[in-house]
């Protein structure tokens, strides 16, 4: 365990509880941090982790407890008292507004302004210079926000945070929607911040992030601490254990049928935003892995495959006959089946009952004369709930107010309610902790083993070499690649997916 001295504590909270309508959210949390230290919170969904940060925050007060910062002690904090003593927090949906400008973005709400009460522009840009220069990022401050990529996003909202002289940083999962490197520059960055002295909370799923980064860790589970430890002095197999309360091993399920014949052939497909032709064979029993870095066109390529897009030269045999999927409905009807990588906006109707989000695609076989057979549809939730174990109140639970990873499987359900020869799975692990992943996992060998062909877009590469039968790898909108599960190794993937080529093959046709 770790061992404190008070001499060098930024933050303690102590005896933190909070609980929402009934339900106990935390339960005598303490947690402290180091200054200058890279402080991992590490939990499944549901541990308690987002609820402490949002107390920290000023988003929510405790029940009780209090929270010491910098020696002086509160019993509870307001946003704005957060923001003004050093506390700042980046959740993962990003706090920007689009169509305001880089610098606009980074001093919002405190604008530097002249004698006459005006915004000073002058000042606004040279000093949001300075605080990307701090993070070793260049960007045309006059840009609008929403026209930059999630990961300059990212750069200027940790500018934002630090124009608010933010001595204490909090990181909610920054890393879900990067890859390769961009996720290479967001840990040079927190190293940078570290080295100029500012404390970071760093909240993620991915272990290999916490074994790489933090100096600390702190295990949640059902709202209490399990430990605190030196990362060094911990396991992988140790901090899983305390997460899920039970043995179980960081190990891929394993392959135990032979692959089919093919199910899924796109030849020379192209579509108004994938220029570039691409191929590929799909086959019964078989999970065939698409690897590439943010915007190389994997999720391109998987709505041409699901008519999301349209397709403008080539052609998709299914089962060997010509199809033309002019809409997801068609594909829907030929028994393919597609989860979205942000299942929020795209995969799930968050305000509506987890009943109506897993019927909702199957509604008509459910319905006689027009009218729902609910006696039926709550049978086929049932089975749903127990089939995925989705943890959930009641069917008539808003799908808003479960954790990431039972949000997942609602995603999945939906999609199993349709019988389908054929799923695309686009992140099908991203916002999940281990304890969910790895039941996606066995769900996702189960499906192989009756003869469903997968096709997994994902940016982790432990998940792309653990479950792919073979792999593809795009850069800049085409397959660069591809590599049998023995062939495969990150070293070549990551090669591929950032120079489009392997040196190796380089260096043979030089010679």
């Amino acid at each position: 365990m770790v061992t404190d001295s008070p001499d060098d504590i930024i933050l303690e909270m102590r005896n933190i509880s909070k609980s929402f309508g009934g339900v106990q959210a935390l339960k005598n949390v303490s947690f402290l941090c180091h200054t200058g230290s890279i402080h991992a919170l590490v939990g499944e969904n549901g541990a308690g982790k987002s609820t402490l940060m949002k107390i920290l925050a000023g988003a929510y007060h405790a029940d009780a407890g209090e929270i010491v910062y910098k020696g002086v002690s509160y019993r509870t904090l307001g946003t704005r008292k957060a923001i003004n003593i050093g506390i700042r927090v980046i959740y993962q949906e990003l706090n920007l507004i689009p169509e305001m400008s880089v610098a606009e973005n980074i001093f919002l709400g405190h604008e530097p302004r002249n004698f006459l009460g005006l915004i000073d522009n002058r000042q606004l840009h040279t000093r949001s210079a300075e605080l990307l220069g701090r993070l070793g990022v260049e960007l045309d401050l006059s840009l609008p926000v929403g026209e930059l990529t999630v990961a300059n996003q990212q750069m200027v909202e940790i500018a934002k945070s630090l124009s608010q002289d933010a001595d204490l940083l909090v990181m909610d999962e920054p890393s879900a929607i990067l890859a390769g490197h961009e996720l290479e520059q967001l840990f040079k960055i927190i190293e940078a911040l570290n080295e100029q002295g500012v404390t970071i909370v760093y909240i993620s799923h991915r272990l290999e992030e916490i074994f790489q980064i933090s100096d600390t860790v702190t295990v949640l589970k059902d709202g209490e601490v399990v430990g605190t430890y030196a990362t060094e002095d911990i396991s992988r197999a140790q901090l899983i254990h305390m997460m899920v309360g039970r043995s179980m091993d960081e190990v891929f399920p394993e392959k135990k049928h032979e692959i089919g014949d093919a199910v899924l052939v796109a030849e020379n497909i192209t579509t108004d935003i994938v220029k570039n032709p691409f191929n590929l064979t799909l086959h019964a029993g078989e999970i065939l892995g698409v690897a590439g870095m943010v915007g190389s066109g994997r999720t391109e390529l998987a709505r041409a495959l699901f008519g999301a897009d349209v397709i403008r030269s080539g052609r998709l045999l299914l089962n060997g006959r010509p199809v033309n999927f002019r809409n997801p409905k068609r594909a829907v009807d030929a028994g393919i089946a597609f989860v979205p990588e942000d299942r929020k906006t795209q995969g799930l109707f968050m305000g509506l009952p987890i009943r109506n989000n897993i019927t909702i695609v199957t509604i008509d076989r459910l319905a006689r004369y027009g009218i729902i057979q609910r006696q039926q549809e709550q049978q086929h939730v049932t089975d749903a709930q127990r089939d995925l174990s989705i943890v959930m109140a009641s069917q008539t639970q808003e799908v808003q107010f479960l954790s990431g990873g039972n949000q997942q499987k609602v995603v999945l359900a939906k999609w199993l309610e349709t019988s389908p020869s054929v799923v695309i799975l686009d992140e099908p692990t991203r916002g999940v902790d281990v304890g969910a992943k790895f039941e996606i996992y066995e769900l996702m060998r189960q499906l192989t083993e009756q003869g469903v062909a997968i096709l997994m877009i994902s940016s982790e590469l432990p998940e792309i070499l653990g479950m792919s039968d073979r792999i593809l790898v795009m850069h800049e909108g085409h397959i660069a690649g591809e590599f049998s599960r023995e062939e495969a190794t990150e070293e070549n993937i990551i090669e591929v997916a950032t120079t489009g080529t392997l040196m190796e093959n380089v260096d043979a046709e030089t010679n």
